[in-house]
């Protein structure tokens, strides 16, 4: 057994698990909650604690979850005390996430020693896209020295997702041009052709793209400027509106879309209106991928919402039939938690179902790197 601890630290709660690589299995998993901002146990402590558990493990190495590793990191890397300082350093693109990161980071590695710790970074699948998809139409000596360009989110499951796609269709994954929908609170879309990410959805944060459970997703930018000249919103404030009060919260009151979806069967308008928001996004998100790829083998949904909604599946997809995109209702509406073909026999593009599983892409990246 090649055990590898996978750690996946926030500001305020720290997630674990440690996983046989070779099997999948998962031997021990759980979340620490309410720890640092003055409570009683910080990061350290807390994942002291977790210790004890591991006894009788034999533990390879640890990999942690970083969400920003800006242009620097394009693969995972082992961590030292270089390269945690350059995470501290990309926290001005990620300020809630990668100091979270860093602490989890800092606490295990003192906890845990005498093992190689790894860092898998969320935007690293992305640093294969060209240049005319990552850069933005800004001044270039701005942009290039505040580090503004499209980088991109969710890369661990894209990346994990699309492989998974090509090894259910037993086609050479080289071969293949996908598009994954990684659905959830947070949502993104990624064209990969040939395993590479060559365009997606998140930008120089987690903000752009498709609309979520409280982000507005994409949006004209003199938005920002008229609200700030005419609502007298501040910076801080534009900001916690955009990321905190918009999405399916801002649109219908709730930010679960599990409960936007039960009000809209039950005719809730607001509700029925921002399901049709949400979907005309992902329509067009799907339109430009396939012209950037020149065609789709498959769409491949994942995440919460990807992987349990097959109504949200069949909405987010209606109307492409001219594609050669089609859903079969059967294949759709069927309770399963395995990877799956939801789209007819027959059918000019695959459409798949496939559950994410980011810890287990962690654990082969960080088993990968240290051979």
């Amino acid at each position: 057994m090649t055990a590898i601890f996978v750690v996946n630290s926030g500001s305020s709660s720290v997630k674990y698990q440690l996983i046989d690589v070779e099997s999948g299995e998962v031997a021990l998993k759980g979340t620490i909650d309410r720890i640092g901002d003055g409570g009683p146990a910080d990061h350290t402590v807390a994942l002291a604690g977790v210790l004890d558990q591991l006894a009788g493990h034999d533990v390879a190495a640890v990999g942690h979850r970083v969400v920003h590793g800006g242009s620097l990191f394009a693969s995972a890397t082992v961590i030292t005390a270089e390269v945690e300082v350059a995470i501290e350093a990309l926290s001005a693109l990620a300020p809630l996430h990668n100091p979270a990161n860093l602490l989890g980071i800092r606490a295990a590695r003192s906890a845990l020693p005498d093992v190689p710790h790894v860092a898998v970074f969320d935007t690293a699948f992305h640093q294969t896209m060209p240049p005319e998809a990552y850069t933005y139409a800004l001044p270039v000596d701005l942009a290039e020295k505040h580090g503004v360009r499209r980088y991109g989110f969710h890369g661990t499951s894209h990346k994990y997702v699309s492989e998974r796609a090509a090894a259910f269709l037993d086609r050479p994954l080289e071969s293949l041009k996908t598009i994954v929908l990684h659905l959830g609170n947070g949502a993104s879309v990624t064209a990969v052709d040939g395993g590479r990410s060559v365009d997606t959805s998140m930008g120089l944060t987690p903000l752009q793209g498709l609309v979520m459970g409280t982000r507005s997703g994409d949006l004209d930018p003199a938005v920002l400027v008229h609200l700030h000249r005419q609502a007298g919103l501040s910076v801080d404030e534009l900001d916690d509106l955009l990321n905190k009060e918009s999405g399916l919260l801002g649109l219908t009151g709730s930010g679960d879309m599990r409960d936007v979806q039960e009000a809209a069967l039950k005719g809730d308008a607001a509700a029925e209106a921002a399901l049709a928001v949400w979907a005309h996004r992902i329509r067009g998100y799907i339109g430009a991928y396939v012209a950037t790829l020149g065609g789709v083998d498959a769409i491949v949904f994942t995440a919460g919402v990807g992987e349990n909604s097959p109504l949200l599946r069949r909405r987010a997809l209606a109307a492409l039939e001219f594609l050669g995109i089609a859903v079969d209702d059967d294949r759709n509406l069927a309770q399963s938690r395995a990877e799956r073909r939801i789209s007819p026999d027959g059918a000019a593009v695959e459409v798949l179902v496939i559950p994410t599983n980011e810890e287990l892409e962690i654990a082969r990246q960080t088993l990968e790197l240290l051979g």
